[in-house]
């Protein structure tokens, strides 16, 4: 994928971890239609075989075979770091270029010990300045900051995940209201549904983790 379509800021980049590759067509298009595609380590494989050329590999790359480090020897980006995962040194990739409109491929299935992970750090990276989504094969997680009107259809099932069991959360348009109330558990926020072409989220502080589905 060439680099540079776009100015830094509106540039669509997608990174793909090495969990579960997509298999629906809208993480499919997603990737497709990327200006920047960063593989994290062992998603080469993936992504070569699906027969995208990724624009960097990051990691240890110590998932990657002799073959493909040689064929992509120009864009592969070795970083050391014991204390993060992939992904994380994936998107410091993209923040170190102002990329900051990213999708996230592949983070889940597989091993669920890392779907919990790699979903738990979609609000660190929010929080770090990256627009991100993190797209799966029946729908996308979004990190929510602070309170938002967020984009739905009617019916779209929807499930709300807070961080912090001290969170007084209140929705709006959804079937199963929320009043003034935490969710101390991570079950206790899911299987709702959104009333119409929109939700809306209040709380304090924060932050939450929404999931809604394709359709």
């Amino acid at each position: 994928m060439p680099a540079g379509k776009q100015e830094s800021g509106t540039t669509k980049v997608v990174i793909v971890a090495n969990g579960k590759f997509p298999e629906h067509e809208i993480p499919l298009k997603a990737l497709t239609e990327a200006d920047i595609v960063v593989c994290c380590d062992g998603a080469t494989v993936k992504v070569d075989s699906f027969g995208t050329d990724p624009t960097a590999i990051v990691g240890d790359l110590d998932s990657l075979g002799d073959e493909l480090k040689a064929k992509y020897h120009d864009r592969l980006f070795h970083n050391h770091d014991q204390e993060t995962n992939d992904l994380t040194k994936a998107i410091q990739w993209c923040l170190e270029r102002e990329y900051v409109e990213v999708s996230i491929l592949g983070a889940t299935g597989l091993r669920d010990d890392h779907t919990l992970g790699n979903i738990s750090l979609i609000t660190r990276y929010a929080k770090m300045g990256v627009n991100v989504r993190m797209i799966t094969d029946s729908g996308y997680f979004i990190p929510v900051l602070q309170p938002a009107k967020i984009e739905s259809f009617k019916g779209q099932q929807v499930s709300i995940f807070s961080q912090d069991s001290t969170t007084l959360i209140t929705t709006t348009n959804l079937k199963y209201p929320i009043i003034d109330r935490p969710l101390a558990e991570l079950w206790m926020g899911t299987l709702n549904e959104s009333l119409g072409d929109w939700f809306q989220l209040d709380f304090h502080p924060g932050p939450l983790i929404v999931f809604a589905t394709f359709s």
